[in-house]
């Protein structure tokens, strides 16, 4: 996936659901109407075929106890389907890198489509637009985290929304309440472990070739600062007043000096070089000088996902080692 493709992630939402238990052979009830990216929802059965738009997407949904209703997944960057997928045999992968084409797509004949953010339903880069998605009968939620109009203040908790409007769309019942609560936990766990301690000073990175792009608002930014961290770009800044993550000179991250580089790998190779580029290019910046650089998947930092949470804990024991 290309930079500008990774980083084009945005609205919250919520949802008013009739009580749905799809336990013990107990039919799942439909969800009711769901708030979303500003658009309302309504869901008069329970999916039956529903496409992933990222393997954290299908993640997410087989936690929920709906890995039989996941039909496909996209974006898949070489990875395998989790096993609760593989052993079915009938779950299809779309696309590896980018999103699905809008024929292929439609040709999986979803009746849900889960994705992390708008970019996926790009009508202009010949991915199937929403609208074109319920014209086939299909409705398509974006992760809160992921809407356009909340890219810039979306928050690690903003998983919690989508646990409830995702367990709630495929009828997970008392499950969704079950997933709700270790999350929540998680989120509580971390935050107690770095509560008091001295914040270090962090910059988060993509690096791609000899382009640095930094974050400075967003999931990404949010993580940072739930994890323990005092980020060195912030919202505030005139470069991310209108996008989460801007690109850097490489003057600006000699002079910022963080303590912590966090950085974004889409997968060993790309974390293999990016730890080589910073190590040449920026050998007296602290962070590199002392070896404090945290590397997390791309995948983790997609909206919607579990991944969201191993990221928050990922970055916290990298940020405070001696608090776990």
């Amino acid at each position: 996936m290309t930079l500008s493709g990774m980083l084009l992630t945005g609205c919250g939402q919520a949802v008013s659901q009739s009580p749905s238990t799809g336990k013990a052979g107990v039919a799942a009830q439909p969800a009711g109407s769901i708030e979303n990216c500003g658009r309302t929802m309504t869901f008069t059965s329970v999916p039956e075929r529903i496409v992933a738009m990222t393997p954290g997407q299908s993640e997410l949904l087989v936690k929920l106890g709906a890995a039989d209703k996941v039909a496909a997944e996209a974006q898949t960057k070489g990875r395998e389907l989790l096993p609760e997928l593989k052993e079915r045999g009938d779950v299809k992968q779309l696309s590896d890198q980018m999103p699905p084409s809008r024929e292929v797509l439609l040709g999986a004949n979803p009746d849900f489509v889960y994705s992390p953010t708008a970019y996926e339903f790009t009508a202009e880069q010949g991915f199937a637009s929403i609208e074109q998605l319920k014209d086939a009968g299909a409705e398509s939620y974006i992760a809160t985290a992921g809407c356009m109009a909340r890219r810039s203040k979306a928050e690690v908790s903003d998983i919690l929304t989508d646990i409830e409007n995702i367990g709630a769309i495929v009828g997970a019942g008392s499950n969704t309440s079950a997933v709700r609560t270790e999350a929540a936990e998680v989120l509580s766990s971390v935050e107690k472990a770095v509560d008091g301690k001295d914040k270090p000073t962090v910059v988060e990175l993509f690096v791609e070739g000899n382009s640095v792009a930094a974050i400075g608002a967003g999931i990404e930014y949010d993580m940072i600062k739930t994890a323990g961290g005092n980020n060195l770009f912030s919202p505030s800044d005139e470069a991310f007043a209108k996008f989460f993550s801007a690109m850097i000179s490489p003057e600006t991250l000699v002079e910022k000096n963080p303590e912590v580089i966090v950085f974004t790998t889409l997968d060993k190779a790309h974390e293999a070089t990016t730890r080589t580029f910073l190590k040449e290019k920026f050998p007296e910046v602290a962070a590199v000088k002392n070896d404090r650089l945290v590397a997390i998947s791309s995948d983790d930092v997609m909206p919607g996902t579990w991944g969201n949470l191993r990221a928050v804990e990922q970055i916290a024991k990298g940020l405070h080692p001696d608090a776990f």
